[in-house]
């Protein structure tokens, strides 16, 4: 029975491992809000180096959670940094979330979100390593990992931490 158990679980690894890429790390560190750890992330590409979007598609970011959070608050956030960084408009921010409902789940404990940027500007995103589904908007990619990536990030420490700068 354990040895039927062991075969199930590697295989089930073998099929996520085949749903997301496997990439280099260019930096991870972790996000904290006052006093709590909210995540680990990760950036991670072919080359393990960060030079820009163009250069650096495909793009991965993980972001394995420390605490239980609903998917509605994780919208609410997303739109909360596209405010502040000011570089798209509020119709496309509600435009996205509306969009982002159906793509995002509730995170509980230990559960890892990624949103892998394609070089068109696309999104695909995975929840435990599986495909839930992907953004095609060309102005989204950029937004959205502007949130992380941008030089007027809310999370500068985190940011440079990401793309592994001095």
């Amino acid at each position: 029975m354990l040895k039927q158990l062991s075969t199930v679980i590697a295989f089930c690894f073998t099929l996520n491992a085949y749903a997301l890429p496997e990439f280099k790390t260019v930096g991870e560190g972790s996000y904290r809000y006052l006093f709590w750890q909210l995540y680990d992330a990760r950036l991670a590409n072919e080359t393990g180096t960060f030079k820009n979007y163009q250069q650096s598609s495909p793009l991965l970011l993980e972001l394995t959670y420390k605490r239980d959070i609903s998917k509605q608050q994780f919208i609410d956030a997303t739109i909360d940094e596209w405010r502040k960084l000011g570089l798209s408009s509020d119709e496309q921010h509600q435009r996205w979330a509306s969009e982002l409902q159906s793509l995002w789940r509730d995170v509980k404990e230990g559960d890892t979100l990624a949103a892998l940027l394609q070089a068109d500007g696309s999104v695909i995103f995975y929840f435990n390593g599986e495909e839930t589904g992907t953004q095609s908007d060309s102005d989204f990619g950029n937004a959205f990992f502007d949130i992380w990536l941008h030089p007027d990030t809310s999370a500068p420490k985190l940011r440079r931490q990401l793309i592994a700068a001095q």
